[in-house]
């Protein structure tokens, strides 16, 4: 009996000996994780010159990159009423397309649902869906990041049949 056990405890081998089977997994985060923080910066483009506040958390047990914006365009000559833009952005990771979904819920009433495109050097978003504006235009999202604590988010509007176009550029440094 005792050769028994003896075999049988050589063959499975002390588990604390056994090198784990499990590689450690990627961050799928790592691309984004960078957005996480405050941040606050200029916004220039159609709607006029403005400020601009950003945070960025993880939400739902880390599963979720959510983002909340502020940009305040003063009473300017491209603006005279100015105005205040909010929006809430959420970021989500797509398994099966290995690529990561972007969704806005702006105060204007617009819904953008985006998917990833590969772009060398930064991260750029294309509009598969957008609520409440005509059929056919197409909005696209590119986030590049100069350094750690900068980041410049570059949004751009195609009407049907046209090619991009700038609408506006935010520049964003980290606050915390």
């Amino acid at each position: 009996m005792r050769f028994l056990v003896l075999v049988l405890v050589l063959i499975a081998g002390p588990t604390w000996a056994q090198p784990n089977s499990q590689a450690p997994q990627a961050d799928v985060w790592a691309a984004l994780r960078a957005l996480e923080g405050t941040w606050r910066g200029e916004s220039n483009g159609a709607p006029g010159q403005g400020t601009s506040t950003r945070t960025y958390k993880f939400i739902q047990g880390g599963k979720f990159l959510q983002g909340e914006t502020t940009t305040v365009y003063p009473p300017q000559e491209k603006n005279p009423k100015g105005e205040t833009h909010t929006d809430i952005a959420l970021f989500s990771h797509n398994r099966a397309a290995k690529a990561f979904a972007l969704r806005q819920f702006h105060v204007e009433g617009f819904v953008n649902t985006y998917a990833q495109q590969p772009f060398e050097g930064a991260l750029r978003f294309v509009t598969t869906d957008i609520e409440n504006i005509p059929a056919g235009f197409i909005g696209r999202e590119t986030y590049r990041f100069n350094g750690a604590d900068e980041v410049t988010e570059t949004f751009e509007i195609a009407e049907p049949g046209k090619e991009f176009s700038v609408y506006s550029e935010t520049r964003l440094k980290r606050v915390k």
